[in-house]
């Protein structure tokens, strides 16, 4: 599950528990949930950060409830099922009013890593924990919304290549380097600090979060189209 706690202008969305925060039908409601919360109650200069607890950010799709369908087609179905729910959470995210961080503490796999590069920063550790796209190696294709995630966050070719197809497991200065995060820190305390920091900068910039919502969704049209969201033209301005 997850909580959402407000402390001044921050929003902080901390997946609970010390398991691998799979995104499980009912983790995946929680989000939304949460993030629709947030959505409601924000006001100029709110910021959001999303963490975790424990050794994973989240270690992706919960597949062994899919397994336990009892047959193929049953765990093919329950996977479609998370794949559909979970695109609304991304949506969510590249529309939220406000500007978000993922502090990612650990292992971030699979879907667990498109939930962090849905956010507009993402901060992780060099001391441990991998970003890891695995679909290669277990043998799954990428829905649409990820490949769309993918190619709007990640802007280097060749790290794309090397993430999807190579399942390369990425850590703290590699990625960095590769351009897929924004900064990588010591340990837990400095990844949650950075992102304390970076959420306060943010805030004190006071945006009106319609408006940013509505500049992000113009810097990715292919994935705003993928999603269904659409882009309007708002003029609030402050001279």
């Amino acid at each position: 599950m997850c909580t959402l706690e407000k402390r001044g202008d921050i929003f902080y969305l901390t997946l609970t528990g010390s398991d691998e925060h799979r995104l499980s039908p009912t983790l995946i409601a929680s989000l939304l949930a949460a993030l629709e919360e947030a959505a409601s109650q924000s006001s100029r200069g709110s910021v959001l950060v999303t963490t975790s607890a424990g050794k994973f950010f989240s270690n992706g799709f919960d597949l062994a409830w899919a397994q336990s369908a009892g047959s193929p087609a049953g765990a093919q179905q329950r996977l479609h099922q998370m794949v559909d729910a979970f695109q609304p959470v991304v949506a969510a995210l590249i529309s939220l009013p406000m500007p978000t961080i993922a502090a990612v503490q650990g292992h971030a796999a699979a879907a667990g890593l498109l939930l962090a590069l849905s956010h507009d920063y993402v901060l992780m550790r060099r001391d441990r924990g991998v970003l890891y796209m695995s679909e290669v190696d277990i043998g799954l294709t990428l829905p649409e919304y990820f490949g769309a995630v993918v190619r709007a966050k990640v802007s280097s070719a060749a790290a794309r290549r090397d993430v999807l197809l190579r399942g390369r497991k990425v850590r703290g200065e590699e990625a960095v380097a590769m351009g897929i995060v924004e900064g990588a820190h010591d340990d837990e305390d400095g990844v949650a600090g950075a992102g304390g920091q970076l959420a306060e900068e943010l805030a004190g910039r006071r945006w009106d979060g319609e408006v940013y919502a509505e500049i992000r969704k113009g810097l990715y049209p292919e994935l705003c189209g993928v999603l269904g969201l659409a882009t309007k033209a708002i003029a609030t301005p402050r001279l």
